[in-house]
Formats: C-alpha cells, sequence, structure tokens
C-alpha cells in the first residue's frame, strides 16, 4: 500500500451544510420499503442524515471505482479498495424535514494494520451534526483501506444467531436508487462488471449503510421509537440474488440486529434506547 502521512491528514477537520427534505424522505421510504414519517414537520429519520450530506466531486474528479480521486478530509488510496467498515451513533437534539444541517467532521485517527487480506489502512472519522436546536447527531464512522485480492477471498463466515424477523431480497434497482440517494457513485454496487473482473467480487455488493438503514427502519418498529444510540459492523459482504433476512435479539439493555445471507451474518448492529443503559 502507497505511503501516506498519518500526522498530515490526522486531526484534519472540514464543515459542510445540507438539508434533508420532504422530497428526499419520500424517495427514501421508498427506497427502503415504507414505514417512514415524511410529511411536513416529520422528524428526520435515523441515518437519514446520510442522504443529505453526499459528496460532490465532479465526474472528471472520480478515480476508475466511482470514488473522488482526492478529498479535504480523507487521505488519498489509488488503486485500492476503500469500504464503510462501521460505526457508532448518538442522537441528540430532534431535527425536523426541511430544516438547516451543520455538519463538523474531523480525522481522528489514521492507522495501519496487516492482515490475512494484506496491509490495511483503517481511517476513523468524527461527524458533530447540528440542527436549529444544537448539536443533534455524534457519529463515529470506520473506514478502511485494502489491496484489491487478485480473486475473491471472503472472510470466515459466523453463525447469523437471533429470531427471524422479516425476509430481505435487495436487487439491482434497490441498490441503484440507494445509491442515487447518498451520490455514491462506487461501482461495486451497480456495475456489475466492474465488481466482478476488477474488484473481484462475485456479484453486486449491498452498501453496509443500506443494510444498516434496514437494521434501523426494524429497530424503530420494534420498539416504537428511534433508539438513543445505534452502532454496526459488517462482517460478510452482503450480495444482490441472495436470500437475505434480518433476525433480532433482545436483552435487558440492547437490542441485536444483524442481515444474513446463507445462514451467516452480513451486518450486525446494536440499538439502546434512553434509559435502557
Amino acid at each position: 500500500m502507497e505511503q501516506v502521512n498519518h500526522a498530515a491528514w490526522t486531526g484534519r477537520t472540514v464543515e459542510d451544510t445540507a438539508c434533508f427534505t420532504e422530497a428526499d424522505a419520500t424517495r427514501l421510504n421508498a427506497t427502503l420499503g415504507g414505514g417512514l414519517d415524511v410529511g411536513p414537520d416529520c422528524p428526520l429519520p435515523p441515518l437519514a442524515h446520510w442522504c443529505a450530506f453526499t459528496p460532490t466531486a465532479a465526474n472528471d474528479q472520480l478515480g476508475p471505482d466511482g470514488h473522488p480521486r482526492g478529498s479535504d478530509l480523507l487521505p488519498p488510496a489509488p488503486s485500492k479498495r476503500r469500504m464503510w467498515a462501521g460505526g457508532a451513533l448518538e442522537f441528540h437534539a430532534p431535527v425536523k424535514i426541511g430544516e438547516p444541517l451543520r455538519r463538523r467532521s474531523s480525522v481522528r485517527s489514521i492507522v495501519p494494520k496487516a492482515g490475512a487480506a494484506g496491509d490495511m489502512l483503517f481511517v476513523t472519522v468524527d461527524h458533530a451534526i447540528y440542527g436549529p436546536r444544537g448539536l443533534a447527531i455524534e457519529e463515529r464512522q470506520d473506514i478502511v483501506y485494502l489491496d484489491i485480492p487478485e480473486s475473491f477471498c471472503p472472510p470466515k463466515p459466523r453463525d447469523l444467531p437471533g429470531t427471524f424477523v422479516q425476509r430481505w431480497a435487495p436487487d439491482e434497482v434497490q441498490l441503484f436508487r440507494y445509491s442515487a440517494l447518498t451520490f455514491n457513485a462506487h461501482r461495486i454496487h451497480y456495475d456489475r462488471t466492474y465488481a466482478t473482473t476488477v474488484e473481484h467480487y462475485p456479484d453486486l455488493v449491498v452498501h453496509g449503510p443500506l443494510q444498516a438503514a434496514m437494521l434501523m427502519q426494524v429497530a424503530q418498529q420494534i420498539h416504537g421509537q428511534p433508539p438513543k444510540y445505534f452502532d454496526f459492523r459488517g462482517v460478510h459482504p452482503m450480495f444482490v440474488g441472495q436470500p437475505s433476512e434480518i433476525t433480532v435479539q433482545e436483552d435487558i439493555a440492547a437490542l441485536n440486529l444483524w442481515t444474513g445471507q446463507g445462514g451467516h451474518q452480513c451486518m450486525q448492529a446494536t440499538a439502546i434506547w434512553e434509559g435502557t443503559q
């Protein structure tokens, strides 16, 4: 992996503004399969800010994988696979659909590691998102850069725990719609030829954030309100064209959730409500 001057990027901070509109909410609701309150003055759906703060790089500024070649925040990683590996969120002041949002983002750490898949670079980014009533969301994003393998080398499968609650059949249309909502041009989600011949996946890859959004929706449906805390982590890639499911397991302090495919975990998440810690 190319050398990165970690000190030059650690602590780097940028700010931007956005707004998640009623039209955005209607499109997100259609993409996730319904269940969101999308009218005027409705609360911002949890994780909907991912569809508000979107990339703005022009087409000629994109790399061959669809990611921007450069960024004011993230370190460069030419010819490397970039994945959103997981994250954690804490929700504070409420925000309504259509209200202005401001985000302050900073690089917390950049940590190189060596693993079975080769050299990796873990980048942790912190976001603080403000609405009209002050700090609304604190978020940590975990991003990993790694070499593209010569063939698909999946992580070791982990058994899918929990109780079945929902079948899910992510298809090309849902992936395309979510890519459009988040303005995510990473070609592994819509370009099958690129996904299979360049990054050597067996098929199109289901977005990690889309899986997290589906788990968040299930968590909110079970408890009748969004959680105070939510964290998630990718365990194994999920692909289109294969039956998928969502399972849950509740304990005293939290609701644990999983997406699964072929009997093994794809993403795991934990939701915690106020007063349950």
